[in-house]
């Protein structure tokens, strides 16, 4: 019976709603949240490679977080956007298998880049003197090369497994971006070994890095309590680390909940207005963050203006 299925050699993205009214609202909404994206993330990395006073490993990293936010949501806004306009999205299995591609490539990295900022964060307030021997540029960079490489054979593993699988029948997915677990589901061939990496490789990539955040910020509550005793100082090393604890807390909560084994059983519908959270919204709020409660960026951003203006 198999053999007279055809081969679906495209996909059907349904996107977030029917409803038309709800459309043109949307469209203009993630519109406005993309290009916010784009402007704060682009302002950033520009202030990050021109301007000096910059060029230490916490802004070598934002820089990298912010490059990547750029990418990640150019991922998948523009094509929710289109769909809305014009209603349902064809898409080919390539397309397909590339925005998956470079949505887990994308995703993961950040994940580890959240974790480097910590160890990075940690080095600082826990090892002020011996700061800048630990993370030397060419330690930095190494960090940088790291991250970028696990996401990317993270997101290779995920993407050539996927190729690898037959779809015949049903083509619509019930999501704006081709996700893997909307792309299981049409699946004819056996997706056990798909979902295994799943839950095991993507989980621990999202969990290790998580509980490393975790377990340097207890570190560094531990130290900052036995050692610092004047509350402005505690407060002064704490506030440093507010915006990379909301960072954490924005991209880890909703990714959390997607991607980890009890997730298998949660409604489609769900899963999508969860994914919106760190594709649509995070990109565009995580410039804001750091650059609301920092005195250099804001800095150094007015300078990097004035320059323009």
């Amino acid at each position: 019976a198999m053999l007279n299925q055809t081969e679906v050699s495209e996909f059907i993205l349904l996107g977030l709603t029917d409803i038309q009214g709800l459309q043109h609202f949307f469209f203009i909404s993630f519109l406005l949240l993309y290009l916010t994206s784009l402007l704060g993330n682009g302002a950033i990395v520009t202030m990050v490679l021109s301007e000096h006073r910059l060029h230490t490993p916490m802004y070598f990293f934002l820089g990298n977080l912010s490059c990547l936010d750029i990418f990640f949501s150019t991922v998948t806004v523009p094509k929710m956007l289109t769909g809305f306009l014009f209603g349902h999205q064809l898409i080919s299995f390539a397309e397909c298998l590339a925005q998956l591609h470079f949505f887990h490539f994308l995703g993961s990295t950040e994940t580890v880049l959240l974790a480097t900022m910590a160890y990075d964060r940690c080095a600082a307030i826990c090892n002020p003197l011996r700061y800048t021997l630990v993370m030397s540029p060419r330690t930095c960079l190494l960090l940088v090369v790291a991250s970028w490489s696990t996401g990317f054979v993270h997101a290779m593993m995920h993407s050539v497994m996927t190729s690898q699988l037959s779809f015949c029948g049903h083509n619509h997915i019930h999501h704006y971006f081709c996700d893997i677990k909307p792309l299981l589901n049409l699946a004819c061939s056996s997706t056990s070994l798909n979902m295994t990496l799943l839950n095991v490789v993507t989980t621990s990539i999202v969990l290790g890095s998580f509980t490393f955040i975790v377990l340097s910020y207890l570190y560094i509550a531990c130290f900052v309590f036995q050692k610092v005793w004047s509350e402005e100082g505690r407060w002064k090393l704490f506030s440093t680390c507010a915006s990379h604890l909301t960072v954490v807390a924005l991209l880890y909560i909703p990714v959390l909940s997607n991607y980890t084994p009890p997730s298998l059983g949660s409604s489609p519908g769900r899963d999508v207005q969860v994914s919106l959270m760190y594709t649509a919204v995070t990109p565009a709020l995580n410039p804001l963050i750091y650059t609301l409660r920092n005195r250099e960026v804001i800095a150094a951003l007015k300078k990097t203006l004035g320059r323009k203006l």
